[in-house]
């Protein structure tokens, strides 16, 4: 049967702006609570909190600060949203950049422009984009593991790109941690009828927000006669899609294809 969010609690990471912010406004719309972790949040997203804070009332968001590349932080996350909601049933690792100046391929660690440290044996926008999911992932599954006594199904939604499925030379490491999640989904995909965990994600590709609208210097990458403007809201339609339809687990989604997992 269809899964509705109505009732439902969830944890969205990068909520504070973007497609993120915009899976969390529907998922309130729809009667879901949400634990919105983020750095921080832009204009909107404070109002959505504000408008959804109410103790006694029903959904309700919560605001937790939370850095994503901090393991700690991600099971701070949990514990709050369990002390506030109990029962969780919809996480989101949604938080990722877009091959910042800050953590790149083509400017590597010790550059000047980079952040991260010649010698700190990481990347920042690996740990953003892609540990951070597969961290999360890991702490959904174990809290629904102990919840399993409730018979309640429960999901897990990535956020991909299609970039998971093509080259760039442009954002290398970008491409790779897209396709990472992409694999990270379809090997996760039979969860779906062995517990009742579906994970899935959205690929979508260009999308209207902060990212690029906030930075020209990636606006230039835009083909506007060929690249197609997708909207927050679009995608988040979607992802909400992937929750309440049925038979869809380790299934990827982008604003024009479907791929089988």
């Amino acid at each position: 049967m269809s899964f509705s969010v109505e009732g439902r609690s969830a944890i969205v990471t990068g909520a504070g702006s973007g497609i993120n912010f915009a899976f969390a406004k529907l998922l309130l719309e729809n009667g879901c609570n949400v634990l919105i972790a983020d750095l921080a949040l832009r204009p909107e997203a404070q109002g959505l909190v504000e408008k959804y804070s109410i103790p006694s009332s029903a959904p309700r968001a919560v605001f937790q600060r939370t850095d994503v590349t901090d393991w700690k932080q991600l099971e701070l996350m949990f514990e709050v949203a369990e002390k506030e909601f109990g029962e969780i049933d919809v996480v989101c690792p949604g938080a990722g950049v877009y091959e910042p100046h800050w953590s790149n391929f083509w400017r590597p660690p010790g550059t000047p422009e980079s952040r991260d440290p010649q010698h700190g044996n990481r990347y920042a926008l690996l740990d953003i984009n892609l540990t951070h999911p597969i961290r999360t992932t890991q702490l959904a599954l174990a809290h629904f593991v102990r919840r399993r006594t409730s018979g309640r199904p429960k999901h897990i939604v990535h956020i991909s790109s299609i970039a998971g499925q093509n080259p760039a030379l442009a954002a290398p490491i970008y491409v790779a941690t897209k396709h990472a999640i992409n694999g990270l989904v379809r090997s996760l995909g039979k969860l779906d009828s062995k517990f009742g965990i579906r994970v899935t994600a959205v690929a979508p590709g260009v999308i209207k927000t902060p990212l690029w609208t906030d930075h020209p210097e990636k606006l230039k990458i835009v083909d506007t006669a060929n690249d197609e403007w997708v909207t927050p809201e679009e995608v988040a339609q979607v992802m909400l899609a992937l929750i309440q339809q049925d038979q869809i687990s380790g299934w990827l989604l982008s604003h024009s294809l479907t791929f089988a997992g």
